[in-house]
């Protein structure tokens, strides 16, 4: 027995990864609680990509629940163009006691895509104001995955990844394969020296 709103998410919703005219199946959701899933029928899942990775600490967690409702009490959210607020100074601090000197500030963003997206602009309008506007290209790693947005595709693996059909209109990067070093042994110098040698030749791009 499908609930009756499921007919409208057929109808309506273009889910992440799909094709829209495709028939595959969605699963119902009616709540969440630790690494489960209740789907409306009454089964349970376990939820093992944690919301794309963004439910760690699993559902319906009391103390990030907690904190939530808290925070909705005061505000739910405020823009940081020009404004600020406690909670975000306070995280940020704890942030940079977490990392190595010399990071000492911290840019917020809203997913992983747009993190990638902004480091990237980071690094291209530093080469703008040292007057090397020319400087544009990254060097990446051979299959790995950054996003889903423009700029953070263009650095996913344009061979083994899921953003093949877009690569006439990605920016170009430079690719070298990722440095090993099995449990126990010692580190593939082959693939440094290749980084190196990536990054000799490419210097001025």
């Amino acid at each position: 027995m499908h609930p009756d709103w499921l007919q409208i998410d057929r109808d309506h919703v273009w889910h992440p990864y799909s094709n829209l005219g495709s028939d595959a199946p969605v699963f119902a959701i009616a709540s969440a609680n630790g690494v489960r899933l209740r789907l409306e029928d009454g089964r349970e899942l376990i939820d093992g990509m944690a919301s794309w990775w963004c439910a760690i600490h699993g559902y319906n967690h009391p103390v990030l629940n907690q904190a939530i409702n808290n925070q909705l009490q005061r505000m739910a959210h405020v823009m940081f163009g020009g404004l600020t607020h406690e909670p975000g100074a306070r995280l940020a601090q704890r942030l940079v006691e977490l990392t190595p000197d010399p990071l000492q500030s911290v840019f917020f963003s809203d997913s992983g895509s747009v993190a990638v997206e902004v480091a990237m602009k980071m690094a291209m309008q530093y080469w703008i104001g040292r007057e090397q506007p020319t400087r544009q290209r990254f060097i990446t790693l051979r299959h790995g995955y950054h996003g889903d947005t423009l700029g953070a595709m263009s650095v996913c693996d344009p061979v083994t990844g899921m953003h093949s059909m877009f690569a006439g209109v990605l920016p170009q990067q430079v690719f070298v394969d990722a440095p090993t070093c099995p449990f126990g042994g010692t580190a593939d110098r082959h693939a440094i020296d290749a980084m190196r040698e990536a990054l000799n030749t490419h210097q001025d791009q």
